[in-house]
């Protein structure tokens, strides 16, 4: 059956980089952003930038998600909550919310290599207490820089998935390794977001002191799928 995936926070580097991994995997794309106008000319410029029959329309965000059966968070934590709170009567049961956020004190100012203490423990959490009864939630993408999702080159990095919901976890392992060189990890439960979380801090350190953009994580040891 066919699919409909909304970027929330499409437009910045983050969410696009995502939506034309995904587009160009043959996904069906919904750009959202708080102006439509500025979502359907982000999603204008990656169909330009994709060609052939990439599906990528842009939509305000609370139309974004009353079309589609899986909704990507790509949003500054400071934006979270208050995007969260305003689409509470929007949502479908059964959609899925994969949430990317990472809270890095850089959205409050601060240093981009440092986290903000999270009540609940992650920005993950946080998110699943705002999210009405029937919508499941998984955390997924949070070390992949958008940096790395530009362009199509094959991505060198683990995704890892934490959820408390399998088919959530699912959903989301199935959409990472749609992203060539990715492989998808099962994360576990929902609380490990923190620590996942936490390593893009890390990455970004890495990368400042290192003076590169492409800084990811490979867990040795594994299977290679």
């Amino acid at each position: 059956m066919a699919r409909t995936i909304a970027i929330l926070g499409g437009t910045g580097p983050e969410g696009s980089g995502l939506a034309a991994r995904l587009a160009r995997a043959g996904e069906h794309i919904v750009i959202g952003s708080r102006e439509a106008l500025r979502a359907q000319e982000t999603a204008q410029q990656l169909r330009a930038g994709l060609g052939g029959g990439a599906q990528i329309d842009g939509a305000e965000n609370a139309a974004a998600v009353a079309q589609c059966q899986i909704a990507v968070l790509t949003l500054p934590f400071s934006g979270q909550a208050p995007l969260l709170k305003q689409l509470k009567s929007v949502w479908k049961p059964g959609t899925i919310v994969i949430d990317t956020t990472v809270p890095l004190a850089a959205t409050v100012g601060g240093s981009p290599t440092r986290m903000i203490g999270v009540w609940q423990g992650s920005a993950a959490e946080a998110a699943a207490e705002l999210l009405p009864a029937g919508v499941s939630i998984a955390a997924a993408f949070h070390n992949l820089s958008a940096e790395l999702l530009a362009g199509d080159a094959p991505v060198d990095c683990d995704v890892l998935v934490c959820s408390d919901d399998e088919d959530a976890k699912k959903v989301a392992m199935e959409l990472a390794v749609k992203i060539p060189g990715v492989r998808a990890l099962n994360g576990g439960k929902l609380e490990n977001a923190r620590i996942v979380e936490s390593v893009t801090a890390l990455l970004i350190g890495l990368n400042i002191r290192y003076k590169v953009h492409s800084a990811g994580v490979r867990f040795t040891g594994l299977p290679a799928k």
